[in-house]
């Protein structure tokens, strides 16, 4: 069938899975006025956004030591300009630079080199994790490696978090002998460092009761050698219970002579980012500023994950406000992902939103697409259109005309709010201007409309978008089929999803292939679910036998056995081991004879395997 033919029959299934019909004298689709209709007000919220269309560049002599390694490529003059900085190159510093070279491994290690043969500098763990992440990567192994034995001789102990990302990275690239080093390393590594057997007497003592003197006088006779990196494992090990890891960490600063520098205190944030222990955080963040030290990017990023992750927004900007003071400050990419995640809650804090883009704003930056789209995004979100189409008009004051991004936002919003005529109605306005739908829209328009259990009307814009000569894709199929199994339609969806691979090509993803069956074979419908198998074996996806296995051995037939073990199998037969799972689970339900006629259809190399022999003669 050709694509024109495959596309008409889409919209033919299409149309005859819709359950109701709407009025032929009723409109679907009204024009859209109120998105257009408003000019700035001073009164709004957006009234204190640049409309500039000014860049960035660099300067012809830039004056800091990030400037200038991002301009010029690395030579013997470039490390003689840097010198000229006379910048004092602390652990914020460097962790900064390293972070802003992530995506140039070569610069990254020739900064890295530099700033520790010439220049003095001592690489704490966390700086060494930092560059061997960044080095990890096919066209920078060499270097790697030879981090990795300066990381042997000066007995540095890599934690499990860097070890396993890397070793990720490794197996992913098929790097198989770098892996098996890498293995090697590490084993030796919690083999021979001492520092582990000492963390872990620590520890103990610490969580052994409240704390108290006796606790200080067991740690003082313990005769520590504290460095910086013992104090960050035993911060570590204490992640859990961030009050005590506190009460550890002042007592060494106070009474055992160790002086806290910019890596503890970053090590020390980490562990206090909760939310059982946010005030003693804030607190840590001012006895830094006011000691000199600051908070470092690397530790910015993580702490501000997590307290994105405890769905701590007030603080996640509060943090980003204190960088952005400071001379570490987050960049455009922190910001825009700040945004997205307060306006991906269900009611995002508008204030929250405003401080991030203000702050952002008044650190003498212009605020990108990125920045404006979050503050739509979080507007759109919580149905006040008219200030998102006042920002849309900053947007174009600014240079930067609506996109499809710019546009999905207000249909996500408008199908939210349930006003899906107007939604439906925007795809004909941005054609319009001249801001032709991709299928991120269309999918967003569709979602919204199974979202609201109005599959039938998302069925319609499915039409619609397919006379329009799109191609659907595996993503908006999956929004479909499980748009269909909310209203529990599994027939609609098991003949959307086989029209759409047989006429239209499509590849579905193994996801809703694996969903789909399983909704099938609670519904009793174990034929379409074996045509979904089938299916599956076409598109080159792995078996997926469990659901099946479970419900033939409760309430299947021999022959659908037999078939199940066919259609499991790009051979002629599965392997014995598929054929013992079928046994053992009759033999679980009791159904001992349909077991044994089972056996009897077997080929002959399965009746005389071993394990399926034992089987059978342990049932006697």
């Amino acid at each position: 069938m050709n694509r024109s033919k495959a596309i008409l029959a889409s919209i033919g299934l299409a149309k005859s899975l819709l359950s109701t019909r709407f009025s032929s004298t009723r409109p679907l689709y009204t024009r859209v006025t109120h998105l257009s209709s408003f000019t700035l007000s001073n009164e709004s919220h957006t009234s204190h956004f640049h409309s500039n269309t000014q860049k960035l560049f660099f300067s012809s002599s830039p004056s800091s030591i990030l400037d200038l390694i991002l301009v010029y490529d690395w030579s013997h003059g470039l490390e003689i300009k840097l010198n000229e900085l006379n910048t004092e190159l602390t652990h914020e510093t460097v962790i900064y630079v390293l972070k802003k070279l992530n995506k140039d491994p070569e610069k990254a290690s020739a900064f890295f080199n530099w700033v520790c043969d010439k220049n003095g500098f001592r690489p704490s763990s966390s700086v060494y994790s930092l560059i061997l992440r960044i080095l990890v990567s096919k066209d920078s192994l060499k270097q790697f490696w030879i981090t990795m034995r300066k990381v042997n001789e000066e007995n540095v102990y890599i934690d499990d978090e860097t070890y396993l990302s890397i070793l990720g990275v490794l197996k992913k690239a098929n790097k198989a002998s770098d892996v098996a080093a890498l293995n090697q390393f590490h084993d030796r590594m919690v083999k021979e460092n001492a520092v582990n057997g000492i963390v872990k007497n620590v520890v103990d003592v610490i969580l052994g009761s409240d704390w108290d003197d006796k606790v200080e006088k067991e740690l003082e006779e313990m005769k520590i050698e504290l460095s910086d990196d013992l104090v960050i494992k035993i911060l570590k090990e204490l992640r859990a219970y961030p009050l005590k890891a506190l009460r550890f960490f002042h007592w060494i600063g106070e009474c055992s002579g160790y002086e806290h520098n910019s890596i503890t205190y970053n090590a020390m944030l980490r562990v206090l980012a909760r939310c059982d222990s946010v005030g003693e955080f804030w607190i840590v963040v001012e006895k830094m500023k006011n000691v000199g030290h600051a908070v470092d990017i690397d530790a910015y990023m993580k702490i501000s994950r997590q307290f994105k992750k405890y769905r701590m927004m007030e603080d996640a900007v509060k943090l980003f406000e204190h960088m952005m003071d400071g001379p570490y400050k987050p960049s455009v990419q922190d910001c825009s992902l700040l945004l997205r995640s307060i306006s991906s809650r269900d009611n995002p804090d508008l204030d929250l939103v405003f401080r991030v883009a203000k702050k952002y704003e008044a650190s003498g930056n212009f605020l990108s697409k990125a920045v404006y789209d979050g503050i739509h995004r979080s507007l759109t979100n919580v149905g006040r259109f008219d200030e998102a189409e006042k920002i849309m008009q900053v947007m174009k004051n600014a240079g930067y005309e609506p996109d499809n991004i710019t546009y999905s936002q207000v249909v996500f919003g408008l199908c939210k709010a349930r006003r899906f005529e107007e939604a439906c109605n925007l795809l004909d306005e941005m054609e319009e201007k001249g801001c032709i739908p991709d299928m991120k829209t269309w999918t967003i328009l569709i979602q919204g409309h199974c979202a609201a259990n109005e599959v039938d009307k998302a069925l319609l814009c499915f039409a619609k978008m397919m006379e329009k000569n799109y191609d659907a894709d595996a993503d908006l199929l999956d929004v479909l089929i499980n748009g269909f199994l909310s209203q529990k339609r599994v027939i609609g969806a098991h003949k959307l999803l086989v029209e759409m691979v047989e006429k239209a090509r499509l590849r579905p993803w193994q996801a809703t292939f694996k969903n789909l069956i399983e909704k099938l074979l609670e519904v009793r419908k174990l034929e379409e679910a074996m045509d979904l198998l089938r299916l599956m074996k076409k598109q080159n996806y792995p078996p997926f036998p469990e659901p099946f296995i479970q419900y033939i051995s409760k309430f299947g037939s021999v022959e659908d056995a037999s078939e199940f073990l066919k259609a499991l199998s790009v051979k002629e037969y599965p392997s014995s081991a598929a054929y013992l799972h079928v046994f053992e689970s009759f033999f679980n339900e009791g159904r001992h004879s349909e077991a044994k006629d089972l056996l009897y259809k077997c080929p002959h190399h399965i009746r005389k395997n071993s394990k399926i022999s034992e089987l059978f003669g342990s049932a006697k």
